[in-house]
This record gives structure tokens, sequence and C-alpha cells, in this order.
């Protein structure tokens, strides 16, 4: 059982909405679950998950993660941005349909202006997948968007 609705944690929502639940959280790291389903928005012809989807599941567990701790504060979730990915490896070129995945995310380093870098596993039968994701939160996501001309071009 999950500790939070995913989708109460994340900013995505629909298909866009990857990671399943969270199996547990701590104040730097955070553990989550996806079963690849057939039919999803990155479904490849057979069913399976491309391997690069593994960065969007990686970040949406980081995300995942600054969710679990603002709702424990009773803080809303805020809009982070990832910035950045280093040393993507997978060994495998897609996640079959059916193939559950575990997501492992460890907060290294945080700094006071929202920057943030984790270091993520992702795991499963036969699969292993890690990066090390530079992500931003910054205080007041809607002044950022505003003053860097971003929420015109969303509107």
């Amino acid at each position: 059982m999950s500790l939070f609705s995913v989708a109460d944690l994340v900013p995505h929502s629909g298909d866009m909405l990857l990671i399943d639940e969270v199996n547990r959280f701590g104040v730097d790291d955070i553990e989550t679950r996806v079963l690849v389903k057939a039919g999803g928005l990155f479904s490849q012809a057979d069913g399976s998950m491309p391997a690069w989807v593994g960065v969007e599941l990686m970040a949406q567990t980081i995300a995942a993660f600054a969710g679990c701790h603002a709702r424990t504060a009773n803080e809303p979730v805020a809009l982070g941005f990832l910035l950045g990915t280093r040393k993507y490896t997978c060994n495998v070129e897609a996640f079959a349909a059916g193939t559950a995945l575990t997501i492992k995310a460890l907060r290294s380093l945080q700094d006071d202006n929202g920057m943030a870098v984790f270091e993520c596993v992702m795991t499963g039968p036969k699969i292993l997948a890690s990066a090390r994701l530079n992500v931003f939160q910054p205080p007041n996501a809607s002044q950022y968007l505003a003053e860097s001309g971003e929420a015109k071009k969303h509107v």
C-alpha cells in the first residue's frame, strides 16, 4: 500500500503520470514502483517501454520525494524542473510490459536556492539502470515562470 496517492504528490496527470506508488521515503531518499503497462503513452508496438523513459521515471520519483515532504509538512506540492541527467546507463533497450520496476533516489546535495542532485537506481528482473539527476525547485514557481517569460508561452 502506498503512503500517499502518487497523483497527490507530483504535478503530472493522465498518461504522463508514470509511477504507480511510493514504497517508502525518508529524509534524503525515496523508493517508488511502476508496473510497465502495454498501451501506455510511451509504449512501443510490442507493449514495451523504451529504456530512455527510465530518466522520466527517475525524475517523477524525485518529484514524489518533494511531494512527500511537502505533504508531511502540510504544504502544497510545488513545481520542479529536471535540469540535467548525467551518466544514465541501462543494461536493456526496453522494459517489457508487465515488468515491475523499483526506482530509488538518494539526495546527495541540495542548496538553499532549490538546486539538488539525486543519485538514482532502477531495478527489475535482470534490469539495472542508474543516473545522477540535477533538479531545481524554485521557492515560487509561478513567479519564476513569469520572470523567465515561460508563463506566457504556456497560457
